[in-house]
């Protein structure tokens, strides 16, 4: 399905899930192993391609779907539903995707958006630091003027893509912090569009993690990469005015919990009615209990979607925050009602289980997510 029909106004979720079945039918039957083997199947990528599900956070314009928050984050759940592993590759190519349409230049955004959008390429951020806190202010990445161009040198760690990736934002400190007061990034930091062939850059999708093994998390590392002053991305030394907005854009990891959660649900659903245990009412409660909170997870993240609330940006934390908070507890209260049988280790539950805590330490972590809210409450 070609990305060249608009998805405005936004479709329901059941449509988005008729419109989209193809592609998350392989995705289901190719998860479990996906996860064992620690990678996604070449057939999960070409049908990823294939769907158009790529372009959704670019404009139509440029070859994409004209969608906003409100549908990426429909798509994102959909997706999580399915595999969260695949589904945070897709909300960082959607990141990056966004960040080009908003900061880019007229040459990044006409070279860089159709090929985002056709799904010839993917994105991925490279932001996170081994030392450098979730709040990203003690980067150890530099980049350095040189001629009309700049260099960059430093390691990137968490990387959700890595090696898959075509396109990597690289934050990089390029000039002194001065004093300027920032709950999360800091002054003098920039962000670089990087391609994957350049010189220097090396990808390794070596970490071997707990939950979402699939999703080609790893190192970016970049000895003297040299790139162009065509790849800086938005104000030289101004990474915090873009890194401030994602937070407005309404797109959240939230969405990712919400899908997680949905599978859950629908698992220890099916598991009480082949046992009967809705003839129970202890059992009936708990899972009443278990829906309810699923589809308050998912009201918090469509109404960050929207940006209609007194301050978007708040209402974006909250919702990483109380979504991913609620896809932990969902799952493990859905291992509970399921007995002995949760505890077998192929159990899909158990993948879920895993899948869920990483979305909490996934940037920005949850207890960030809390500093950007309460930043202003001790002054």
């Amino acid at each position: 399905m070609p990305a060249t029909d608009s998805l405005t106004p936004v479709p329901s979720h059941e449509e988005l899930a008729e419109r989209y079945a193809p592609l998350l039918d392989v995705v289901r039957a190719e998860a479990a192993e996906a996860d064992e083997a620690g990678t996604l199947p070449p057939q999960v990528f070409a049908a990823l391609r294939a769907s158009g599900i790529l372009g959704a956070a670019i404009a139509v314009e440029h070859g994409g779907l004209g969608g906003d928050a409100v549908l990426t984050n429909r798509l994102i759940e959909l997706v999580a539903a399915a595999d969260p592993s695949l589904a945070i590759i897709l909300f960082q190519h959607y990141a990056v995707s966004a960040r080009i349409g908003e900061w880019g230049s007229a040459e990044q955004r006409g070279g860089y958006l159709p090929l985002l959008a056709s799904g010839e390429w993917i994105a991925a951020s490279a932001w996170s630091e081994s030392g450098a806190g979730a709040d990203k202010r003690n980067l150890s990445t530099k980049a350095r003027r040189s001629g009309d161009g700049w260099v960059l040198d430093g390691a990137k760690t968490f990387t959700t893509g890595a090696g898959i990736a075509q396109l990597y934002l690289v934050l990089a400190q390029s000039s002194e912090p001065g004093d300027t007061d920032s709950t999360y990034g800091s002054d003098g930091q920039t962000f670089f569009l990087v391609e994957s062939g350049t010189p220097g850059l090396v990808a390794d999708t070596g970490m071997d993690l707990v939950g979402m093994r699939a999703s080609a998390t790893g190192f970016v590392e970049l000895h003297e990469c040299p790139v162009d002053s065509g790849s800086v991305l938005g104000p030289v030394g101004r990474a915090t005015s873009i890194i401030a907005g994602v937070r407005e854009s309404g797109a959240t990891l939230g969405a990712v919990s919400t899908g997680i959660a949905e599978s859950a649900y629908r698992l220890v659903m099916a598991h009480a009615e082949r046992r009967g245990l809705a003839r129970q009412q202890a059992a009936r409660h708990r899972l009443v209990d278990l829906g309810a909170r699923v589809e308050a997870a998912r009201a918090l993240v469509e109404r960050a979607g929207r940006k209609d609330a007194d301050d978007p940006g708040t209402t974006t934390l909250y919702s990483k925050v109380i979504a991913s908070t609620v896809s932990e507890e969902v799952c493990q209260e859905a291992l509970r009602l399921l007995g002995s049988a949760g505890f077998l280790r192929g159990h899909q539950l158990n993948k879920l289980a895993r899948d869920a805590r990483a979305v909490g330490l996934m940037g920005p972590t949850n207890d960030l997510c809390r500093d950007l809210v309460s930043a202003g409450w001790a002054r």
